[in-house]
């Protein structure tokens, strides 16, 4: 008998959450003059969440026997026996041929190559550059930007190089502060081999520097832009930095930080800082 909850552990459906990226560009786009069609953005992003998990799939199939060593990962359903490799394989190959057939049926062939790009990167990452200091942080954070490009794509607008600079600080302070999780929890470079190129010191610098440039770029994001009413370009500022304030406390003062999802899922600051950015957003577009 299929084991279905399992499978649905497997596609980890929770990380979805991170597809919010794709929707980053869209207040704007749509100020801009840019053409929103909902079901084409419901399938677009759709398709990603089945990219997201088939990637998930095949790395827990191909990580299996390492997961087994881990105290968290050997929950997860293929180190512990519920789904075997092969069949872990075969799941997210199935995943991965739905995400294509649903960019492919978008009608942007952008799409499918930007989800074609997030695969092989997902790939590169898991079977060599995840042992690098920095190139594994870069391609991780290269996931998110994807996923901008593809809101883009889906609202049928160009990216600025505003929004590609902040998406991309915003990125690695993510993938910087994840890593930083890893150092303080005593994950060490047996399991993850990049964590030997790391320390406190280091990543703490980096993480402020990739912070304040992500807040920085935002704000000339706001200033620059055409669309925002006169006098309201800095309203959705204030929600912006005292969310990346926020997860700087929670890294720094609760030593948190090894999953994104999981700050953003508990953290009720951080979400009602998003609702208020929504709001924000709304006010600063609307004449």
């Amino acid at each position: 008998m299929v084991d279905v909850a399992a499978y649905v552990k497997l596609a980890r459906p929770r990380h979805w959450v991170k597809n919010v990226f794709v929707l980053m560009p869209v207040p704007h786009s749509l100020a801009a003059g840019g053409d929103l069609d909902p079901t084409e953005l419901l399938v677009g992003i759709a398709g990603f969440c089945l990219a997201n998990s088939g990637i998930y799939a095949l790395n827990d199939a191909h990580d299996a026997e390492q997961d087994r060593l881990h105290e968290d990962k050997k929950t997860r359903p293929i180190a512990a026996g519920r789904i075997s490799e092969g069949a872990g394989r075969a799941f997210g190959a199935l995943l991965l041929l739905g995400a294509l057939a649903l960019a492919w049926s978008t009608g942007r062939m952008g799409a499918v190559w930007i989800t074609v790009a997030y695969i092989l990167v997902n790939v590169v990452y898991s079977f060599w550059a995840r042992a690098v200091a920095l190139l594994d942080v870069f391609l991780l954070s290269s996931g998110f930007v994807l996923r901008v490009l593809l809101g883009c794509v889906l609202v049928h607008v160009v990216p600025s190089n505003w929004l590609l600079l902040c998406s991309s600080t915003l990125a690695l302070f993510l993938g910087l502060a994840k890593r930083r999780g890893d150092v303080v929890r005593g994950v060490d470079d047996t399991h993850r081999p990049s964590l030997a190129g790391y320390n406190l010191s280091f990543l703490d610098q980096a993480i402020g520097i990739t912070s304040g440039m992500a807040i920085v770029a935002y704000s000339l994001y706001c200033m620059e832009s055409e669309v925002l009413v006169p006098g309201r370009e800095f309203a959705t500022l204030p929600f912006v930095v005292f969310g990346v304030f926020e997860y700087l406390r929670v890294v720094h003062v609760k030593g948190q930080g090894g999953s994104p999802v999981d700050i953003i899922l508990r953290n009720r600051v951080l979400q009602l800082c998003g609702v208020g950015w929504a709001l924000a957003t709304l006010f600063s577009l609307t004449r």
